[in-house]
């Protein structure tokens, strides 16, 4: 049983690791690479080479050339448990990036609005890296030296660190292709980067903390509720009113966002005068959400 479960999240990790690569790579070759807007890390570096190379050389061949000396820099400060998957994930996405550039660009259709690939690239570009991530992967470069810095500033979210190290590469962009409107879109791509890869890497793990004050008797209805329709646990602390005296139940629970407006019928329909808070809990470490031993993301 133990061997079968251990293929079976192998499994899952590479299956979501190959979707991220499929929708990374699509979002550097048909929006940002064709529209010779930088994006961030080592693919906007070399991005910016294809471009003083007379597009000569390819972006994932050159992303592939880049890492060398990064993927060693992994090795050294992450351990060896990373060579797998960052490798599986470089070669693959750089692969695809090549494939998409021959098999899907020549028939895109002309873009001439340029807020179109500057959005849709920097949204798919995100989302592609951040499942990647999730899956204790990289696409090597830069997302390496993020990594290494998560581990010494754990309080700052990666997106933000992967931000400020993109700004960088994004105004040397801007001085190289000396074009202002340019760097505008590829400016608004990053943003767009950041917003989805941190949304796709940390919104499975936030949640709504809720507290519900309510009698003893109507405590049991509502705990019901939850065990049975939300199929969630809680957690039951006595309480007392401090202006009334009386005696109260407090129920504490963690839900995730789509489970909340059910959390509210079962109280509605248990006790509608139940004194409800409710506040955003960032990350969640326990059954069904993230373990305690895992890598900080």
């Amino acid at each position: 049983m133990k061997n079968k479960a251990s293929v079976l999240k192998f499994f899952k990790k590479y299956s979501v690791m190959t979707l991220g690569c499929i929708i990374y790579s699509l979002g550097v070759a048909l929006f940002l690479d064709a529209n010779e807007l930088a994006a961030g890390g080592v693919t906007g570096i070399a991005i910016i080479i294809s471009f003083i190379a007379g597009g000569k050389i390819g972006t994932g061949w050159l992303i592939i050339i880049l890492n060398v000396p990064l993927f060693v820099l992994g090795v050294i400060f992450l351990g060896k448990k990373f060579i797998l998957p960052t490798l599986y994930a470089t070669l693959f996405s750089s692969g695809l990036i090549e494939l998409w550039n021959w098999l899907i660009l020549p028939h895109m259709p002309e873009i001439t609005n340029m807020l179109i690939p500057a959005t849709v690239g920097g949204a798919l570009y995100g989302a592609g890296l951040g499942l990647i991530f999730r899956m204790g992967g990289t696409t090597g470069g830069t997302d390496i030296i993020v990594k290494i810095l998560r581990k010494k500033f754990r309080y700052m979210k990666t997106g933000i660190i992967s931000m400020m190290i993109d700004v960088v590469i994004v105004g040397v962009a801007g001085i190289i292709f000396r074009n202002i409107e340019q760097t505008f879109y590829t400016v608004i791509s990053l943003i767009l980067f950041v917003i989805s890869f941190d949304f796709v890497l940390y919104g499975g793990n936030t949640a709504k903390l809720v507290y519900i004050v309510t009698t003893a008797d109507k405590s049991e209805l509502i705990c019901n509720g939850i065990l049975q329709e939300l199929d969630i646990s809680a957690t039951i602390i006595d309480g007392k009113g401090a202006y009334t005296g009386n005696e109260r139940t407090v129920i504490m629970c963690a839900v995730k966002n789509y489970l909340f407006p059910k959390l509210r019928d079962v109280i509605k329909d248990a006790d509608a005068n139940a004194f409800t808070i409710v506040t955003s809990a960032q990350e969640i470490y326990g059954e069904g959400y993230k373990e305690h031993g895992g890598d900080e993301l």
